[in-house]
């Protein structure tokens, strides 16, 4: 269930009442070595594709092109990952979204909460992940990774503070609640986040 979350107004109230939907399950075991090396897979698998999609439409035609591969592209690469997998989902979220159906539910806002303290407490974005087993309302366990996403500098023409005119028009068009601007080199950009029933 995402929270779609004011840029004014940190949901704390909001996600503590979904945390029970999202709660790591009392009884429920560690995940499994093999879900995690199946999810670290996947998601270097989905990232790779993704950045060979993004920097061949950079190459070819700006930044422009860069957005609509994460428009139009993304989705599908994202897809196909999961169902090779055997995951039900497999998608990136962040604090500050661009597209409002990526917005992260309580489990993964508390896992972007803790990886932004842990960075603020010196630790390197790209190596912060978190899994967990994870109830579900009507009965039964998923299995839940998130994986952090480093900013990037090419990332910067996109997220940066200072964006060429024609990009911010076309993310202004395709996205009119865009929140994902104003990130520097290093910041913590988001995560990956894959699911999968158990």
């Amino acid at each position: 269930m995402p929270v779609v979350r004011s840029a004014l107004l940190r949901p704390f109230v909001l996600a503590g009442a979904l945390a029970a939907l999202n709660a790591p399950a009392a009884d429920a075991p560690a995940p499994a070595e093999a879900d995690l090396a199946a999810a670290r897979a996947v998601v270097q698998q989905f990232a790779a594709e993704l950045k060979n999609a993004l920097g061949s439409a950079i190459q070819a035609g700006g930044p422009v092109n860069g957005i609509e591969v994460c428009q139009q592209q993304a989705p599908g690469i994202a897809t196909r990952a999961a169902q090779q997998a055997g995951f039900t989902r497999v998608g990136r979220t962040s604090l500050k979204v661009r597209n409002p159906d990526n917005a992260p539910d309580a489990w993964e806002l508390a896992g972007l909460e803790d990886f932004e303290a842990r960075k603020a407490a010196g630790a390197d974005p790209a190596t912060l992940e978190r899994a967990g087993i994870v109830a579900l309302p009507g009965g039964g366990h998923e299995f839940r990774y998130l994986k952090a996403i480093p900013t990037a500098a090419v990332c910067l023409n996109c997220h940066g503070s200072t964006l060429k005119p024609e990009v911010s028009a076309k993310i202004d068009a395709l996205y009119p609640s865009d929140a994902a601007r104003g990130f520097a080199e290093g910041d913590l950009r988001g995560a990956f986040t894959l699911r999968k029933p158990l």
